[in-house]
C-alpha cells in the first residue's frame, strides 16, 4: 500500500471530513456544482487538474472532475504528476495502491503490468508526493470503483514528454482510459502578471500546440510545475478539441496577498 503523505495538510484526514470537504469543492460559489447524471458519451480522453490543498484549488479541480463524472466513467486513470521532491529516475510508476481517508484505490493491475516493462516501478518514489495523491479523493469521489496507473515525471522535456507519452500509450491499447495531467500555473507572482501568463500557457494548452507551449514557459521562464504531464497527456491520447474549464488563482480562493499568487487551470481534452 502507498499510505498518504498529505493527508491532513492538503487535505482532510478523516473520512467524512474529507467526504464534506469534496462536496464543499463542488458545491460553493466557485465551484461547478455536484455532478449530474452521467451522459455515457465518453468523449474526454485527458484532464488537467490543479493539485494545491483542497481551499487553494479545490473548487477548480472539481471543474474538471464534473466533467468526467458527466461524460462517463472511464476502466481506468493514469495520473501524472510533476515530481517535486527529487526521485532518481526520469518518470516512476507505482504498483502499489494508493490509500486515502476514503479507503485504498486499486491499481489497474493490467495497464501497470504493462507500463512497468518500460518504465520504473516504485512505490518508495512516491512516498512523498502530492502531486498524484491529491488527484486520488476526487477520483474516488465521483468513481468509489476507480482503478489507477500512478506517474510520478521528474523530466519534463519534450523529448521526456514523448517517451512517457509512447509507453502510456501502448499500456493503455485496448483499455478505456482518461490520463489525468496534474498542474498547477504560475507560482507566486503578482496577479495581473499570473493572468497574463497563464493565459497564454493555457491558450497554447487548448489549441493542442504542445511546442508553442514549451516555447512561452521557456521563453518567458513560466513557473507552471507540471506542464511535463499536460505535455505528455496530450501527446498520449491525442485529442481533437480541449476546453478551459476554469482559470483562477490563490487570491480568488483564499483572499490572500496578489502581490504573489498561484495560478490554476482545470481543462477536459475530448477524442
Amino acid at each position: 500500500m502507498r499510505y498518504p503523505a498529505v493527508a491532513g495538510r492538503f487535505y482532510p484526514l478523516e473520512r467524512d471530513v474529507l467526504t464534506a470537504e469534496l462536496n464543499w469543492c463542488f458545491s460553493s460559489e466557485q465551484g461547478p456544482g455536484l455532478p449530474g447524471k452521467s451522459s455515457g458519451k465518453r468523449s474526454i480522453s485527458a484532464i488537467m487538474a490543479p493539485h494545491a490543498g483542497y481551499r487553494a484549488s479545490g473548487t477548480n479541480a472539481a471543474h474538471a472532475y464534473k466533467a468526467v463524472a458527466e461524460d462517463g466513467l472511464p476502466e481506468a486513470y493514469v495520473i501524472i504528476g510533476p515530481d517535486h521532491y527529487g526521485v532518481p529516475f526520469d518518470f516512476v510508476m507505482c504498483g502499489d495502491p494508493y490509500v486515502t481517508p476514503l479507503g485504498e484505490c486499486k491499481i489497474h493491475d493490467q495497464i501497470a503490468g504493462r507500463l512497468s516493462e518500460q518504465i520504473p516501478n516504485s512505490p518508495s518514489a512516491h512516498m512523498r508526493e502530492h502531486s498524484v495523491e491529491v488527484q486520488v479523493p476526487f477520483i474516488q469521489f465521483i468513481d468509489p470503483d476507480a482503478k489507477i496507473v500512478p506517474v510520478i515525471m521528474r523530466r519534463q522535456d519534450p523529448v521526456s514528454a514523448e517517451r512517457l507519452a509512447s509507453a502510456v500509450r501502448r499500456a493503455c491499447e485496448g483499455y478505456d482510459v482518461i490520463v489525468v495531467a496534474s498542474s498547477d500555473l504560475s507560482h507566486y507572482i503578482p496577479r495581473q502578471e499570473a493572468a497574463r501568463l497563464d493565459g497564454m500557457v493555457l491558450d497554447d494548452i487548448v489549441s493542442l500546440n504542445v511546442p508553442s507551449m514549451y516555447r512561452h514557459i521557456s521563453d518567458l521562464r513560466i513557473s507552471a510545475c507540471g506542464y511535463g504531464p499536460v505535455a505528455t497527456a496530450i501527446l498520449a491520447t491525442n485529442p481533437s478539441s480541449a476546453e478551459l474549464l476554469r482559470h483562477s488563482d490563490s487570491w480568488d480562493s483564499l483572499g490572500y496577498d496578489p502581490a504573489a499568487v498561484v495560478g490554476y487551470g482545470s481543462v477536459a481534452f475530448r477524442k
